[in-house]
């Protein structure tokens, strides 16, 4: 295992751990996209008179990854040959900009659990398991070197964030996450350094470009109420952030967001409060018992409560592994089918909202015919209103590599006839890559694509493209290998 891998090529050719599962080795195919990216590379470079380094900053850098990955998956990105070599060509495959409302970012606080209390807490999110996954590398015995190695956070601090998400990513606005932590207040990063972060980054742009989430947690009761309460008053949180599966220090479970007695009491307290947006952590299971991490508990709260709108963060996906085989033989998705299929039962739901976070990042690099399955169900299930954008960045390192795979991934039109999906048309994408969010968030989206490119940020990142973008293609999450 290593954190912080910088990739060579513009997509990542491993999956990219966000802290909340076990990484998978490289796939074959993933190490055919390598080879075949670096010498579409190469040959690009040579062509145009680049060092491949050059190169590589160039559209043309992800024009030779997305056609690999159509050389080794078969045809589900529109690029063509010519863009390797014409930036004019690539850049008039893209046509307008879209509006992109992120809202899943991430930002690591290096002052979370400074004694690493929560190491040894069952169900807690330490600082270990959080930066290096350690506890489960060496329980596997994946690689014992790692046994001493404390890591840093200081690669995911707010500064390197703005680079990463505001110049070299085309996202307008973003929402700002956390982890939990032993309570909200410890959180990775805490409520009030989420608002804070908002609010510097929004002061320093001169117009809207961050929201943040507060955090509730219900098993806690009315402490938990109490706190809702200071963050809704005091720090103007934009969301909840829940996760289901995780528990606060004194417990050794998690909960349900349809049972009566925890949840409830906090859905009705972010009625009163006005702060209507239920952000869930859902698949990806963490804590100790997996199950509570299932999106089904959903259908009901939401019927409960239809004047709150609820966004499930990664889709309910259960993970990667091993899910080529489970699709061979079942044909399904854990999870996120089964919650699609619930959902269909349901036609008069209207306030659930699949989001992308980490989903997106790791199918689309690795199985993309499943991508094209998961994309399909979720806009036939819940309708092209309802996919909200969160590529779990700078876990991923900057949001770009996503927005461009999203920008040019098609479902093959073998898919939509047999299981009448919805076209991933560039209507459909307008929906998913913002409106939909900003509709949401109550964000007047226009008006937002009128007023960035003036505000500072968007002055600042003209400048940083016009004398030359330097883009990292690190990540910061964790690699296996």
């Amino acid at each position: 295992m290593k954190k912080g891998a910088t990739f060579t090529t513009a997509v990542p050719t491993q999956i990219v751990s966000n802290e909340e599962f076990v990484p998978i080795c490289q796939t074959a195919e993933q190490a055919c996209v390598d080879r075949v990216t670096r010498a579409l590379a190469e040959k690009a470079a040579a062509r145009r008179g680049l060092t491949r380094r050059g190169f590589l900053k160039t559209s043309g850098g992800m024009a030779a990854a997305l056609l690999a990955m159509n050389y080794a998956f078969g045809r589900f990105f529109n690029i063509g040959e010519i863009e390797l070599f014409e930036t004019a060509a690539f850049a008039e495959q893209q046509e307008d900009p879209y509006f992109i409302f992120d809202v899943q970012t991430h930002y690591v606080s290096s002052h979370y659990d400074p004694f690493d209390a929560e190491l040894g807490r069952k169900g807690a999110v330490s600082k270990q398991g959080l930066l290096s996954l350690r506890k489960r590398i060496r329980e596997v015995g994946l690689n014992p070197k790692l046994a001493g190695d404390r890591g840093t956070l200081d690669d995911l601090s707010w500064k390197n964030f703005v680079k990463e998400v505001f110049f070299d990513s085309e996202t307008t606005v973003g929402l700002i996450s956390t982890p939990p932590g032993p309570y909200p207040q410890e959180a990775v990063v805490p409520p009030k350094e989420m608002a804070h972060i908002r609010d510097e980054i929004n002061r320093l742009a001169g117009s809207q470009r961050m929201l943040a989430h507060g955090l509730a947690t219900p098993q806690l009761g009315a402490a938990d109420l109490e706190f809702m309460a200071m963050q809704a008053e005091t720090l103007k949180v934009d969301a909840w952030k829940c996760y289901t599966g995780s528990c606060p220090k004194g417990f050794d479970r998690g909960w349900r967001m349809d049972d009566e007695r925890v949840a409830y009491p906090m859905l009705e307290q972010a009625r009163k409060l006005n702060v209507r947006k239920i952000c869930i952590h859902k698949g990806l299971p963490i804590g100790p018992v997996p199950d509570y991490n299932h999106p089904r508990d959903l259908i009901r709260a939401a019927k409960d409560f239809p004047d709150l709108n609820f966004l499930v963060y990664h889709s309910g996906f259960r993970g990667v592994a091993s899910i080529d085989q489970i699709f061979a033989k079942t044909g399904e998705i854990p999870w996120t089918t089964e919650f699609c299929r619930m959902k269909e039962t349901e036609p008069s739901i209207s306030n659930i909202y699949m989001e992308l976070g980490s989903t997106f990042a790791q199918l689309v690099t690795t199985y993309p015919l499943i991508c094209a399955h998961l994309l399909g169900q979720i806009t036939r299930s819940f309708g092209i209103e309802r996919g909200l954008w969160g590529p779990d960045s700078i876990w991923y390192g900057t949001p770009q590599w996503q927005i461009e795979a999203f920008r040019r991934f098609q479902i093959p039109e073998e898919l939509i006839e047999k299981h009448q999906y919805q076209p991933l048309t560039k209507r459909v994408k307008e929906r998913i890559f913002g409106l939909n969010a900003a509709k949401i968030f109550g964000v007047d989206a226009e008006a937002k694509r009128r007023e960035v490119p003036n505000d500072a940020l968007g002055r600042l990142r003209m400048s940083y493209l016009e004398e030359g973008a330097e883009p990292s293609r690190r990540v910061y999450g964790w690699v296996k290998g």
